[in-house]
């Protein structure tokens, strides 16, 4: 009861904040594996980092299904306890639970699977394919932990708890921020691992995240449990899962996928290309992905008050979310106009990578602000069960109109091309989006003055 209060209650100003600092913390924390990765890998040789961001696809289509198992589970309990349906809450805890273990093993078989063909794809270069193949053997098994942990770290968020699963990530990130340089050189008693020594230590973090937030999620002064007593499968409870964490999947996942495409674009220039895409782009998701952590952080607010028929909180909440958006995005803008050299630095960029990279960065880093509003207006449609605008926003960004733009420019403009279509394609889908959400309140207004009449 204390934590529907707060949701229904508390000023939306000051909520917002509390709900979101913490996952912004943890989408930080989480997306700051690759980029640790990366700038250590990047100190055995180019070859070594070119791997990873081959991998990169990989790591984050296995992300984007943590985080829509994750976020399903959030947003309906988050609906259930606003509608102050406790059993319901708890039985969707133990589905999250088994979709989390199951999905997660299948995941990490099917990536051992494909992770052959898939680098044969975008290298001949003998010394980065098996470079990739040791990294990726290894990192497969991050997935049933990573799964599980942030299953676990979005339930207890929707009710209200959002400081508590920050500290099982910290823990995680530290240890693979710790291990990664033991690991990959060798320090004292541990051998020189290289490459696999990263990936060694990014399953270790991952790993004490999933202990210590089972330790969190069994704690006496939990608001929902795991339903053990009476329990059964439900398929209706599955299938909503599934699609309330549709769109934060979609947006993962064409992530996966776009960097994937980009990359068949780079081949054809050089593995130099690919290796600063790959560097560039763990930046890029440290900072949107952080950004997307206080999105997150509004989506039960949202969700909450639309369960329970606020409407005026609802749009509050968007607004305000909207406005934090924003400053931040302007920041991370600047971040990359201003020190592009020494954010290459993190990655011991050569002189090649440099004299394009540094351009490339300032051009692509134009897209922040408008993919920051396009996803919080995505957000919007999500909270509401509006998922059908909310998932065309997110294809529009990294897959319907990304591509094509992407594929004309190059045709221009080289590879200049590539790095400029993220702009245009980020700003195309902003005005879409705007005008779509601009649709829907017409539509919300007419059945308004309908109910009244």
């Amino acid at each position: 009861m204390q934590t529907s209060n707060k949701m229904a209650v508390a000023p939306v100003g000051k909520l917002i904040w509390q709900m979101s600092i913490p996952p912004l913390i943890s989408m930080f924390l989480q997306y700051s594996y690759n980029l640790i990765d990366s700038a250590f890998v990047a100190r055995l040789s180019e070859n070594a980092l070119t791997a990873v961001s081959l991998s990169f696809p990989i790591t984050t289509l296995m992300n984007a299904a943590s985080i829509w198992i994750g976020v399903g589970v959030n947003v309906l309990i988050a609906g259930y306890l606003g509608q102050k349906k406790q059993d319901e809450a708890n039985t969707t805890v133990t589905h999250g639970l088994l979709l989390a273990f199951g999905i997660g093993a299948l995941l990490n078989l099917l990536s051992l699977l494909i992770m052959k063909p898939y680098f044969r794809a975008f290298t001949n270069n003998e010394e980065i394919y098996q470079l990739s193949i040791a990294y990726m053997s290894v990192c497969s098994f991050m997935q049933i932990p990573n799964m599980v942990h942030i299953a676990i770290q979005k339930m207890i968020q929707a009710t209200g708890n959002m400081v508590a699963p920050m500290w099982f990530q910290i823990a995680g990130v530290v240890v693979n921020f710790a291990l990664n340089p033991i690991l990959i050189f060798g320090v004292g008693i541990f051998p020189t691992m290289g490459i696999r020594g990263s990936a060694v230590a990014t399953v270790a973090g991952y790993l004490l995240s999933m202990i210590l937030a089972f330790v969190l999620l069994l704690g006496k002064k939990q608001k929902v449990r795991i339903k053990i007593k009476g329990f059964r499968l439900q398929k209706r409870l599955i299938g909503r899962i599934f699609a309330l964490g549709l769109p934060s999947f979609i947006m993962n996942a064409l992530s996966s996928f776009m960097v994937t495409f980009v990359n068949l674009f780079l081949v054809a220039y050089s593995d130099t290309a690919i290796a600063f895409f790959g560097a560039y782009f763990k930046v890029q998701q440290l900072i949107v992905m952080t950004v997307n952590g206080l999105i997150q952080g509004c989506l039960p607010v949202m969700r909450f008050n639309y369960g329970a028929g606020n409407s005026e909180r609802l749009h509050a909440a968007f607004r305000y979310g909207t406005a934090l958006v924003t400053g931040m995005m302007i920041l991370g803008t600047l971040a990359i106009l201003l020190f592009p050299a020494q954010i290459l630095g993190l990655f011991t960029a050569s002189e090649a990578m440099r004299s394009f990279g540094i351009s490339a960065m300032r051009i692509m880093a134009a897209s922040y602000l408008f993919c920051g509003l396009s996803t919080m207006i995505s957000t919007y449609f999500q909270a509401t069960e509006q998922l059908m605008p909310s998932m065309l926003i997110q294809l529009l960004r990294q897959l319907l109109l990304l591509i094509p733009f992407m594929w004309c420019l190059e045709k221009l403009l080289k590879i200049t091309g590539i790095w400029l279509s993220f702009p245009v394609a980020e700003a195309t889908t902003f005005v879409l989006a705007f005008l779509l959400f601009q649709a829907g309140k017409r539509k919300e207004a007419l059945c308004g003055d309908a109910k009244t009449q």
